[in-house]
């Protein structure tokens, strides 16, 4: 079936993405919905807004880090269905809400089901690739989470017409949408192949060239395939002969340890653009600028589609043929210059009477920003992050990666981003704009890795660690073992 069937079964696995992206986007409009704030007895700008989002992020993490132990164990197949399956509790729980704690709850765990989504969709979806387009199959996850966000505002823009006694209808349909894409990834994700990589760490060689075969085969490629099944069996062989449980032997082997803080790194430096600031509270912006009410949500909408379409560009002309590297690098320089453009915009436009100039302006930077994310952070972060953890830790280190970098940072801004864009206004800005100046553009140019291309194992030598396949054999030991030896040592 070759390059059709893995880039439908990526794009199937991505509905998970779609999930982190709606999820994420609706509390948007949710909470510009006057009978949402009138029925929780709150208002935008308060701790009560930041904790809605905050606990969404923070049930995130714990999602993230317990996939770690489930990919192990079940499958990445079945760490979705798993993952999908809590989303559908989460979406019956916010939409029947009639309490603030209900809310809360139904937010923490759709929070631990997107965890669980956004760490494990790119794995299966890395791990199913075949290497000259895995940019475009582990991009079709920020694709789908673009996607994810479009349909949240328009779902949300639609029901913020219901007025009346129907006035509920605002946000409970929003919140109960996600139940769809849920029951869909439940439904579904079995009737597709697990990673051939977990298959042959769960010594199901067989199964694995199966799946290999169908992923990748295309009537002339049988040298290739076999070429890519020793390499993985030999890689994971050497794996192998590190026999310490738990997740110590992430910080414990050093070489580990690096792939490990390019892994977060990448997450941290995504939170760090401000774009996830932007999703969440945009409408807030707007009305900064003199935007306000179904205005402010049409403006949403657009800016919703903007970042998507920007995007499916980058994934499929692109990001295979560019790298990784160079979009991150010129990719912070732009968001940096839009953010300076944005504060600078807001430090000079009257509250009370905005100019209609400044207005359209500040709108535009925002949409800068979006655009910019999508041709570099955006894709590159998910792709960059499940390409560098060795199969030993995949599953681990994306857990770590996910949950710390991504989720626990994103808390973090959830809830203070409310009330620093009321009390600190344009000034907030510079915040992203210094760490961004800093810390991002120095680490990634002098120390991340350029992966465009590169089988999984291939990368494991710009790390420096192994020639296909040399571990120390005993961590608190320099002696190292490869492959020859522990095949020697299983026929001895």
């Amino acid at each position: 079936m070759g390059k059709v069937f893995n880039i439908c079964l990526a794009a199937f696995a991505a509905t998970g993405s779609f999930l982190f992206g709606y999820d994420s986007g609706v509390m948007t409009d949710v909470i510009a919905s006057e009978n949402f704030l009138k029925f929780f007895d709150t208002e935008v700008g308060t701790p009560i807004i930041g904790a809605i989002n905050s606990t969404f992020s923070g049930g995130a993490v714990f999602g993230s880090l317990m996939g770690g132990l489930t990919m192990d164990r079940f499958g990445r197949r079945l760490t979705i269905m798993i993952g999908a399956a809590i989303a559908m509790v989460g979406a019956i729980l916010q939409s029947a809400a009639q309490n603030l704690a209900m809310i809360l709850v139904g937010r923490i765990i759709a929070g631990w089901a997107v965890g669980l989504l956004s760490m494990a969709v790119p794995v299966y979806q890395s791990e199913c690739a075949h290497p000259k387009i895995r940019g475009l199959i582990v991009g079709l996850a920020q694709q789908m989470i673009g996607v994810g966000f479009i349909v949240s505002t328009w779902v949300g823009y639609g029901a913020h017409h219901a007025k009346g006694n129907i006035g509920e209808f605002q946000w409970r349909f929003p919140l109960a949408f996600q139940a769809v894409p849920a029951l869909m990834l439940v439904c579904g994700i079995m009737f597709f192949p697990e990673s051939p990589r977990h298959l042959m760490e769960t010594d199901r060689e067989e199964e694995a060239m199966q799946v290999l075969r169908k992923l990748h085969y295309d009537g002339t490629n049988e040298e290739w395939i076999e070429k890519e099944f020793h390499e993985i069996k030999t890689t994971i062989a050497a794996e192998k002969a590190v026999t310490v449980p738990g997740w110590r032997i992430m910080f414990t082997v050093p070489q580990w340890r690096t792939r490990l803080m390019h892994g977060v790194a990448v997450q941290v430096f995504t939170q760090f653009t401000g774009i996830n600031v932007i999703g969440y509270y945009q409408t807030q912006m707007y009305n900064a600028l003199g935007i306000t009410g179904s205005r402010a949500l049409l403006v949403a909408g657009i800016y919703n589609c903007v970042g998507p379409l920007a995007n499916l560009v980058f994934i499929t002309f692109f990001i295979d043929r560019i790298g990784r590297r160079r979009p991150l690098i010129w990719g912070t320089v732009a968001i940096v210059i839009a953010l300076i453009c944005e504060a600078a915009i807001n430090s000079q436009i009257d509250k009370t009477n905005p100019q209609r100039g400044l207005s359209i302006g500040g709108v535009f930077f925002i949409f800068c920003v979006t655009v910019i994310f999508s041709f570099s952070w955006g894709p590159v972060s998910w792709v960059y992050m499940s390409e560098v953890m060795p199969m030993q830790i995949r599953a681990r280190g994306n857990a770590f990666a996910t949950g710390i970098g991504n989720w626990l940072v994103s808390t973090f801004w959830a809830q203070v981003s409310t009330i620093a864009l009321k009390e600190l206004d344009y000034k907030f800005y510079f915040i992203f704009v210094a760490f961004d100046l800093v810390v991002t553009i120095p680490i990634v140019f002098f120390f991340f890795k350029e992966t465009k291309q590169l089988s999984l194992e291939e990368i494991d030598l710009l790390f420096g660690e192994r020639s296909l396949g040399a571990l120390p054999r005993d961590l608190n030991k320099e002696e190292f073992v490869g492959p020859e030896q522990v095949e020697g040592e299983k026929t001895a």
